[in-house]
């Protein structure tokens, strides 16, 4: 299923809906009431619930269809229980060291490291991300996140793999002048990325699809490609983090786990940086493109700012 959350003209209450073509089904009204009107809602209702929307999107009613063109889509997961940021991709992390004059540690292959995020502050697409009036270089990070459908602890990379509940895009936006700071001190990151995360369009179901085939990511700044990779280059695996995570404490459903970027998949790497006003979209074909504007920090309007 391609989920969303979602605006209706006629109602200000988000909505959950199943894409169909251009069409989305608002769930819950299709379903009678027995569906919740909340992808957390969803999420938490459990398999039971999910397999009542799959045979609603699979022999759809006549009725509760609206224009996805005419649909305000919000982030999938706008209240995601929790947010944990990986750092998968091998080749990201050594060019970060290589910047530090740093020797590579070999620490990075004994577990999978993450930071936790703020799961608060979520951006939907084509949202615009406020500059935070602290940093003077803002920086984008194309990621794919998954989302837990299950409760579970101690899981088993196999058993990890079963609570993946889907993917979408997500948009780990930082201030990396700040980050270096924090980083420096050995704690955080704080200030420096919890100001903004972004996801969406789509939430796609883990039955729909094979991160290791399915993902080829692109990110574009005003227009222009900045950067491609491809997800199957992450070193650590979606079920071994969800494992790693589970390991003497319990994940929940709605909780999300982003990938990290890959390499040249953020300004910081390609060391080329937004500047206020320009749009960022990040591209997985099967996972949407996620758009989202830099806003104009409160305190540099009137100037011509340049990082």
């Amino acid at each position: 299923m391609k989920l969303v959350t979602y605006r209706r003209a006629e109602g200000p209450e988000p909505r959950l809906g199943a894409v169909l073509g251009a069409e989305v089904l608002d769930l819950s009204a299709a379903s009678g009431g027995s569906l919740p009107h909340t992808m957390r809602g969803l999420l938490e209702a459990g398999p039971g619930a999910w397999d009542e929307a799959r045979l609603l999107v699979a022999n759809p009613p006549r009725a509760h269809r609206s224009p996805l063109a005419s649909a305000v889509l919000q982030a999938p997961l706008p209240d995601p229980a929790a947010l944990r940021d990986f750092f998968a991709f091998e080749d990201h992390a050594r060019a970060g060291s290589a910047r530090r004059g740093e020797t590579f540690p070999e620490a990075w292959f004994e577990l999978p490291a993450y930071s936790k995020g703020n799961h608060r502050e979520v951006y939907g697409p084509e949202d615009e991300v406020p500059w935070p009036s602290y940093t003077r270089k803002l920086d984008f990070e194309c990621e794919v996140a998954c989302v837990v459908g299950l409760r579970g602890r101690d899981l088993s990379p196999d058993e990890a793999a079963h609570h993946i509940f889907g993917y979408m895009l997500f948009n780990d936006f930082s201030a990396r002048d700040i980050q270096k700071k924090e980083m420096v001190l050995r704690m955080g990151p704080a200030k420096g990325k919890d100001f903004a995360n972004a996801f969406g369009p789509y939430l796609v179901t883990a039955d729909e699809v094979d991160p290791a085939r399915d993902f080829d990511m692109t990110v574009r700044v005003n227009g222009e490609v900045w950067s491609k990779g491809r997800f199957a280059a992450q070193h650590w695996g979606f079920p071994l983090m969800l494992s790693h995570v589970s390991q003497g404490e319990t994940v929940f459903p709605g909780d999300v786990l982003g990938s990290g970027t890959f390499h040249k998949g953020c300004g910081l790497d390609l060391d080329r940086w937004v500047v206020p006003g320009d749009l960022v979209e990040l591209e997985v074909p099967v996972l949407g493109t996620l758009r989202n504007r830099c806003g104009v920090p409160k305190s540099q309007k009137e100037l011509n700012y340049r990082p």
